[in-house]
């Protein structure tokens, strides 16, 4: 299992093929990633453990949120604009189409861009 670093925490990619792709996250309390979209890839997450919160909405204006606890799931559609942030240190699964590099960042506390 590849292991990824983030400054929010860390990436699981527990698999990938060509029809999908399953990553473990861990969100770090007091951190949040990217305000970001997806062109194509189409995600479900569900809560392991912690408290999430999700971001989530057609525009930057319009942003609902969203609190998650363990057995919580929410499906991401492509062209929803979306953040999580944790309320408390999180583990969540995300099952997704297998678009690896399919992200559009609109804002980033990290300095990082698409």
């Amino acid at each position: 299992m590849d292991i990824i670093s983030k400054p929010w925490g860390q990436e699981e990619l527990v698999e990938i093929n060509e029809r999908y792709m399953v990553k473990r996250l861990t969100m770090n309390k007091g951190h949040r990633c990217s305000l970001q979209y997806h062109r194509q890839k189409k995600e479900t997450v569900y809560m392991l453990s912690g408290v999430l919160n999700v971001y989530l909405g057609e525009t930057i204006e319009s942003l609902d949120l969203i609190e998650m606890h363990p057995g919580d799931s929410l499906t991401i559609k492509p062209g929803q604009i979306h953040r999580m942030e944790g309320r408390e240190t999180s583990v969540y699964l995300e099952a997704s189409t297998p678009e690896l590099d399919d992200v559009v960042r609109l804002q980033d506390d990290y300095k990082r861009t698409s």
